[in-house]
């Protein structure tokens, strides 16, 4: 997962006016003419999308008009649960699947329903790895309550001005991904926050699953 780090890297790396040809990755090279992802065939369903609303959970954007597409719009806060966590990059997947066991699980002791799509927000990264913030949204925060447990805290989903990109392929692959947004960012001369969002539309399951699907959030900078 090295080349994800890179890929938010370059992301920061344009707040501060630095082209992404300056830092290309040696193995995988950003897109000759980076565009964003193609739009939905006329008539095509949307398979991830539809799934969330069945299960009962909205994504951030729960009515996307392009959601295959990239988008922009407004992020609304929501009440949620937050579990803070350390990760190398080689084990993401993993132990963002377990954080989000853990969570689910201490939902249900508590009698509390999910009402949106798991979310990581990944607050600080390098080659190594990173440390994030695992959230699943909920109808409301119990009253005087400010942790669900001593590990699991109540808080607020993100909210403001944001770009969506999807990703729909391997967790494993999602670094390529990041190269494009990257590369759209710096050809739309959008500077980002230094931070990014990840919604996970599909269920973990496994890393090689080749329809796993994402929606991943970048906000720009007022």
């Amino acid at each position: 997962m090295r080349l994800r780090s890179l890929g938010f890297l370059l992301v920061v790396a344009l707040c501060s006016s630095v082209a992404l040809a300056q830092t290309p990755p040696a193995a995988n090279p950003p897109p000759a003419a980076p565009e964003a992802p193609a739009p939905a065939q006329p008539g095509a369903t949307p398979q991830g999308p539809a799934t969330a609303q069945q299960a009962g959970r909205t994504t951030l954007f729960p009515n996307p008009s392009d959601p295959t597409g990239v988008e922009e719009g407004v992020l609304v806060a929501k009440p949620t649960v937050v579990l803070n966590g350390i990760s190398t990059w080689d084990e993401a997947f993993t132990n963002l699947k377990n954080a989000f066991a853990k969570i689910e699980g201490e939902l249900k002791k508590a009698g509390i329903t999910p009402t949106g799509r798991p979310l990581t927000i990944f607050v600080d990264t390098d080659d190594n790895g990173f440390k994030y913030e695992a959230m699943v949204p909920i109808a409301q925060v119990p009253e005087g309550k400010t942790e669900l447990t001593p590990e699991i805290k109540f808080g607020k989903t993100p909210e403001g001005k944001s770009f969506r990109f999807v990703h729909k392929d391997a967790y494993d692959e999602i670094d390529g991904t990041y190269e494009t947004i990257t590369a759209y960012l710096d050809i739309k001369e959008i500077v980002a926050k230094d931070a990014f969002i990840e919604e996970y539309v599909s269920d973990f399951t496994d890393s090689q699953d080749t329809n796993f699907e994402v929606n991943i959030y970048v906000q720009p900078k007022e």
